[in-house]
């Protein structure tokens, strides 16, 4: 399947970037190993970034990335915002604002996987107080999850793609339907 949707405007982007590291439905993972992670962090995030990662960070980075799904899908509980709280805690400085007025929140710096982590979170609270983070959405299909940017004017959208996962669904109810149908006549 190819994922056609055209990414998220602007800083969310980076954020779509780092959950779709993965695509489920496709079993690949592209921090399956640390050579492989540190591949994608150095593309991504530059090659400091990427020396930096180990094993242990290695395992946080993959628990930040699906507590960052499972915001976005509206999950909510200790482990999702307990992952989010300690990545911001040591990531990120308190608000400041620009000359101009602009908020900010300023990674806390220190290192460049940091500052990159730091860059993310920031995007995301920064976007969620704005109102323009309920946008990014994470495919409503268990199997898929791929996190995708909403453009439909309702912002109803709940698939990654009609043609892919959202097709997969509505044979899924319609042959539900028929062996309905013929379990017991039409309902």
């Amino acid at each position: 399947m190819v994922y056609d949707r055209p990414a998220a405007p602007g800083p969310l982007a980076r954020v779509e970037e780092f959950c779709n590291s993965v695509r489920f439905l496709h079993g690949q993972d592209a921090w399956a190993d640390l050579p492989s992670a540190r591949e994608w962090l150095a593309a991504h995030a530059g090659p400091a970034a990427a020396e930096e990662v180990d094993a242990d960070g290695l395992a946080g980075l993959v628990r930040l990335r699906e507590a960052i799904r499972d915001h976005l899908d509206g999950s909510t509980g200790d482990r999702v915002h307990d992952t989010l709280n300690a990545h911001a805690e040591s990531s990120l400085r308190p608000p400041r604002w620009s000359p101009d007025g602009t908020p900010l929140i300023p990674p806390a710096g220190g290192s460049p996987l940091g500052e990159f982590v730091g860059g993310l979170l920031a995007t995301l609270a920064t976007e969620e107080v704005a109102g323009r983070r309920d946008r990014l959405k994470v495919c409503a299909s268990p199997d898929c999850r791929w996190v995708f940017y909403d453009r439909s004017p309702g912002n109803q959208g709940v698939w990654c793609s009609m043609r892919s996962c959202g097709a997969r669904h509505k044979m899924r109810a319609m042959r539900e339907r028929r062996s309905g149908e013929g379990a017991g006549g039409r309902t």
